[in-house]
């Protein structure tokens, strides 16, 4: 029998979403005894048991609904009124179950410790997210200068990607110091489930960095779901002003759940 608690460990490391629900109080004669567990999975699957038929599928619908907004509910249910259920139950007593949203902490990937990921740390941080930076050059990809990361990788980019631990709630920014280094992590990283891949550039270099990957064997449809471009269309001149370009997308794509206002790049 699958442990629900196992699972949950499970979703959060591979970056996924689902709702907990728990009867944390009672009264009465009810389905199930304080304490009962069900756990609902981003795709409707669940887990474990709060009283069957009766209300399990309203908590269902509550749950799908705590899972895209992030926020926890408390339900109240008076059974006290029901009538005997087509599986043979009959439902009586107050149950009070909470919903808890199970998610993993967002990630941005920065991979480039110039100017530009120097300040995309600063709002991802103010914005919540876990900061990773990777650059080949220690006296850039350090705590000193980038106070608000919580790991570093002073190594070959594009050969840390694999080691990354990338998962459906990882955001990958490739904004290395050439374009040859930035393609070598960007044919890496859509290998990757990461939920958004972004890549520094103008048209011109994101268009011949896609028709060297194409050449190297990446799919049209692989390179269809990265933001190149990068950011949202906004004019921007300074780091800063290019950080907030990039950042304001990468939270639009999240907290919508979906592609952002601006698609990705199609060539």
């Amino acid at each position: 029998m699958e442990d629900i608690y196992e699972e949950i460990v499970r979703i959060r490391n591979e970056g996924d979403k689902a709702a907990l629900a728990t009867v944390v109080q009672v009264k009465g004669s009810t389905p199930r005894s304080k304490g009962s567990k069900m756990l609902i999975r981003s795709d409707g699957s669940f887990l474990g048991s709060i009283g069957g038929g009766c209300l399990e599928g309203e908590v269902w619908e509550a749950a799908m609904k705590v899972i895209k907004e992030e926020t926890p509910q408390m339900l109240d249910f008076d059974l006290t009124g029901r009538k005997e259920t087509k599986e043979g139950l009959i439902c009586g007593g107050i149950m009070k179950i909470l919903i808890e949203p199970i998610i993993s902490q967002p990630t941005v990937y920065i991979f480039g410790a110039g100017y530009i990921g120097f300040a995309i740390s600063k709002i991802a941080s103010m914005t919540g997210f876990k900061i990773v930076v990777i650059d080949d050059r220690p006296a850039y990809a350090n705590s000193d200068r980038f106070p608000e990361a919580d790991e570093f990788f002073v190594d070959d980019p594009a050969t840390v990607v694999p080691k990354l631990g990338i998962n459906k709630n990882s955001y990958i920014i490739i904004a290395c110091r050439g374009h040859l280094e930035d393609q070598r992590v960007l044919e890496q990283a859509v290998k990757t489930t990461a939920a958004y891949i972004g890549m520094l550039g103008s048209k011109k270099k994101v268009k011949t960095v896609f028709s060297n990957l194409k050449a190297n064997g990446v799919t049209q449809k692989m390179l269809e779901v990265i933001h190149a471009p990068i950011g949202l269309p906004i004019v921007t001149e300074t780091p800063e002003e290019i950080a907030v370009s990039i950042m304001a997308e990468i939270i639009d794509f999240r907290r919508r759940g979906t592609s952002s206002t601006r698609p990705a790049f199609k060539n």
